[in-house]
């Protein structure tokens, strides 16, 4: 985006404390977003916290019907619930809505907002332009979560190769529950490592040290639940464009880094090098012959998707094994960016 546009925009902030909130406040900033300030906006809880926006200190206001005013952005960062009970106060006070928290994602919501992950635009076209949606003319938009945006890009990718089949195997961090997976994580490898009983209060199972194929059973949202989720907004998302991946889910005891493992096959062996070359031109990175494959540290920071090159299966022709790691707070919010700058370039067509 370039900064000397001479337009800058009021840009709204709801969940500004998470762990989203702060990543997306952060990329508005390092991606030179044309915003006039921010509004930075969250619970009563955490109303009155001193913070720092664009260079210069600022407080977290509570959210309220009068939030928005001013706002031609809205993004969504926190709690689906806040999304829910606040998105259509942000588009009636004349908002761009961008929605993280997938609260507007589900099957006939009322919002009708537009799942949209910039990147594949040019290999998966939505078949509706967005023009006119711009900041004078409110539109409401789903961006996806790094997951969805990893199965939905490794879909577009094989598209032409026309796999007969794709299998993704992720594995969620504790952050995607936010600073209280965070928390626990930390607490159970200390707990462990002095030999005291762990607390398990969000997961209701040991995950430090350890790998679930499902959590405990008072633990809420389940993995399943979020497994059902991820599936759903992939179906709708590539919604016959592209292959449909079966998905899979282990959680892993890492802090941040959204790692996955992807099978698939073809009809007839594909060159590594060719599917390299179809990634790449989607924007993902692909490690050079001879670098490490890329690892939950190794990703931190980075706003794009990160495969290590692409093996074939040692007992099927046509197999092939792809590992690929994102950092899952960068990516989701550069992806929520990316959809804010797409609005702007077309409204000033």
């Amino acid at each position: 985006m370039p900064s000397g546009r001479s337009k800058h925009y009021r840009v709204a902030i709801v969940g500004a404390s998470s762990l989203r909130g702060k990543e997306l406040r952060q990329v508005l900033e390092d991606r030179h977003f044309p915003a006039a300030d921010f509004v930075l906006l969250d619970e009563s809880v955490v109303a009155g916290t001193l913070t720092e926006a664009a260079g210069e200190p600022t407080f977290i206001r509570a959210l309220d019907q009068d939030s928005f005013e001013g706002a031609q952005f809205a993004f969504f960062a926190g709690t689906p619930r806040d999304a829910e009970q606040n998105w259509n106060v942000a588009k009636r006070s004349g908002a761009t809505v961008i929605d993280l928290t997938g609260a507007l994602a589900a099957p006939g919501h009322a919002s009708a907002a537009s799942a949209r992950i910039p990147p594949l635009g040019s290999v998966l076209p939505s078949g509706s332009s967005a023009k006119g949606n711009g900041v004078s003319s409110p539109a409401a938009f789903v961006s996806p979560s790094t997951p969805v945006i990893v199965a939905c890009t490794l879909a577009a990718g094989l598209k032409t190769f026309q796999p007969q089949r794709i299998s993704v195997l992720l594995f969620p961090p504790v952050s995607e529950q936010e600073e209280v997976g965070v928390e626990e994580l930390e607490k159970q490898t200390a707990g462990l490592l002095s030999f005291h009983e762990v607390a398990k209060p969000v997961f209701d199972a040991q995950v430090a040290f350890n790998l679930l194929a499902s959590y405990g059973p008072e633990a809420k949202p389940r993995l399943a639940d979020t497994r059902t989720s991820i599936a759903r907004d992939v179906a709708a998302y590539l919604n016959g464009r592209a292959p449909m991946p079966a998905i899979q889910m282990v959680q892993a005891p890492v802090f941040y880094g959204y790692a996955f493992a992807a099978y698939a096959e073809f009809a007839s062996p594909v060159s590594p090098e060719q599917l390299h070359g179809a990634f790449a031109n989607l924007g993902v990175q692909v490690a050079a012959p001879g670098d490490a494959p890329p690892s939950n540290v190794s990703v931190a920071g980075e706003r794009e998707i990160h495969l290590a090159r692409i093996e074939a299966d040692p007992n099927v022709a046509g197999g092939v094994w792809i590992w690929g790691v994102a950092d899952n707070l960068n990516v989701a919010a550069t992806n929520a960016v990316r959809i804010a700058e797409e609005v702007v370039a077309k409204s000033s067509e």
